[in-house]
């Protein structure tokens, strides 16, 4: 398990795994669940700290994906991952208790919730009592109709993010979970615009300074694409890189990413030539 609340010399990385055949970046890509475990096993090669497991797309216009589908998505593919690296931390991106509590059953050691336990009132049971990490993200609407005439306004977005998280976490911990197992997502690209994006982004020390580690997830956003005129996501790495090199010196404690070697050679020199 990665102590987030120890002293960093970079943001730890996420690398991403989606199970699933319709998200915005690599749908289909690793449904099966042995091109799933391929594609961790790679990612961890490369330098991934963790593995995030989404079995459920939350990309704009999104469908609902049943319970049962993203169990069977995404338990044999934690499993396999946690037979092959035993250490390795896990984390179940779902916002639904009984995916959560399949996944943490099978080997997951995170819970990385999107609606910051909106979507089910039975997942803040799950856990604090499997006394386990958990993202709560900002996002205003839901997956389906946050990016809807163009995504919500702001009269200022951080502010709001910011105020928004800090009700969550009043939420988390009045049902008994822990501060240190609490960790904030701006929810960059989730009911924002794009220059809301870039404000997040350039004000990102400010959702630090709320005292809880902080996780950022801008690999090959919408935003990034609209910027520098990149219309396939899959383009937009270079561009990502850049973000969490930003978002590394803002004080981030994760970045959540597709590409992983590039960008943990970029925080290991950024760290050392902080450190030397």
């Amino acid at each position: 398990m990665l102590d987030l609340a120890k002293p960093q010399t970079r943001p730890y990385i996420m690398g991403i795994v989606n199970t699933t055949p319709d998200s915005f970046s690599d749908g289909g890509q690793f449904l099966d669940a042995g091109c799933a475990v391929k594609h961790a096993c790679r990612l961890i090669e490369e330098g991934a700290d963790m593995i995030d497991v989404g079995p459920e797309s939350t990309r704009p216009d999104s469908e609902y994906v049943s319970p049962d589908v993203q169990i069977e998505r995404c338990v044999p593919v934690i499993c396999a991952i946690r037979r092959l690296y035993p250490s390795i931390p896990i984390s179940i991106d779902t916002r639904l208790a009984r995916v959560a509590s399949a996944a943490l059953a099978a080997g997951a050691t995170m819970i990385n919730d999107v609606s910051a336990l909106r979507d089910d009132e039975g997942l803040v049971k799950v856990v604090a009592d499997g006394n386990v990490p958990v993202v709560l993200m900002h996002m205003k609407g839901t997956p389906k109709d946050m990016q809807r005439g163009g995504g919500p306004e702001y009269d200022d977005v951080v502010n709001e993010v910011a105020s928004f998280l800090r009700e969550r976490v009043e939420y988390a911990r009045s049902h008994q979970i822990k501060p240190e197992n609490i960790i904030l997502d701006p929810g960059i690209g989730f009911g924002k615009q794009t220059e809301d994006n870039l404000q997040l982004v350039k004000r990102l020390d400010e959702i630090v300074a709320m005292g809880h580690p902080v996780l950022l997830g801008a690999s090959r956003k919408r935003f990034i694409g609209e910027v520098l005129g990149v219309a396939n996501p899959g383009d937009r790495d270079s561009a990502t890189l850049a973000v969490s090199v930003y978002s590394a010196l803002k004080g981030v404690s994760v970045v959540r990413v597709h590409g992983v070697r590039r960008t943990r050679e970029a925080l290991d020199l950024i760290a050392a030539i902080d450190h030397s």
